[in-house]
């Protein structure tokens, strides 16, 4: 196995607020811009980056409010995905990133289609990762998170009571064929993140905002079957919040994407990167540029 020779960490200025991301490769190669999930980071992608970051321009920023970057301002209104995807474009734009392949994974399904609507000649392709864009892919406990939403008794504290170490672990670890391989870094960081002051409120502006995310489905999924772009999907079908049958769902909009499933759950990169790296490395061959 080759590893990267390095990653670099560094702060983009988005809007006056520092975007924190880890960058490797070869600065002419096709880009892949990572985009993570809750409640993790950028940093969810290290040996991701590890491996493919001597080929390929690997780009990992930390969303506003998460990891390494500044906070958003919640002063005016509650933080959102609309404008968390603001942060990603404005974050792209500093880069000078044009034509990228977009690695979608749980928030970053509802980041990364914000984005192609907006900015459909950016995308050379995606790789989804369990980020649900169907109606048959969300699981009664992603539907119970849709359901709530500002105005609703008890929604914030449901989602309060969510953001504790032993459910951020279970979100690793649960569906996974193999639990002691996941390594305890991924969590004990993400909950480190979680549990700085003002986060937690961040987290629950975004809770009460997912149902606006469902609301787009049928959008996105139009966008998907007037522009096609290639497309390879891995999913781990042991996903508590996303079932398998919303990786199959795709295949509606995207019937020449490329699917293969793996026997582990939601953070499907802990404990299958051996057998995805390979399958994102082979795709960004054929459809990077």
């Amino acid at each position: 196995m080759v590893f990267s020779p390095g990653v670099a960490h560094r702060f983009a200025d988005v809007d006056g607020a520092r975007v924190f991301y880890r960058e490797a490769g070869p600065a002419d190669a096709p880009v892949l811009l990572l985009l993570h999930g809750f409640p993790s980071a950028s940093h969810q992608f290290r040996r991701l980056i590890d491996v493919l970051g001597d080929r390929f321009r690997l780009v990992a920023p930390d969303y506003p409010g998460f990891g390494h970057s500044d906070d958003p301002d919640r002063s005016a209104s509650p933080y959102s995905f609309e404008r968390m995807t603001d942060a990603v474009e404005g974050f792209c734009l500093a880069l000078g990133l044009e034509r990228f392949t977009a690695y979608l994974f749980d928030f970053g399904g509802p980041v990364g289609l914000r984005l192609a609507a907006r900015r459909p000649e950016w995308f050379a392709g995606l790789v989804i990762q369990n980020a649900n864009a169907y109606d048959e892919g969300l699981s009664d406990l992603a539907r119970g998170m849709a359901a709530d939403r500002p105005g609703v008794e008890g929604a914030a504290e449901r989602v309060r009571d969510i953001l504790v170490l032993p459910v951020t672990r279970s979100q690793y670890e649960g569906g996974a064929g193999d639990p002691a391989r996941i390594s305890p870094d991924g969590w004990t960081l993400d909950q480190y993140f979680l549990d700085l002051p003002g986060r937690k409120e961040i987290q629950v502006d975004l809770a009460l905002d997912y149902h606006s995310n469902v609301e787009l489905y049928p959008r996105w999924q139009r966008w998907l079957r007037e522009h096609r772009p290639p497309t390879l999907i891995v999913w781990g079908r042991g996903d508590a919040f996303f079932l398998e049958a919303g990786a199959h769902a795709y295949l509606r909009d995207l019937p020449d994407a490329e699917l293969h499933l793996f026997d582990t759950g939601h953070f499907a990169l802990e404990e299958k990167l051996p057998e995805i790296a390979p399958l994102v490395a082979d795709f960004l061959d054929r459809n990077g540029k």
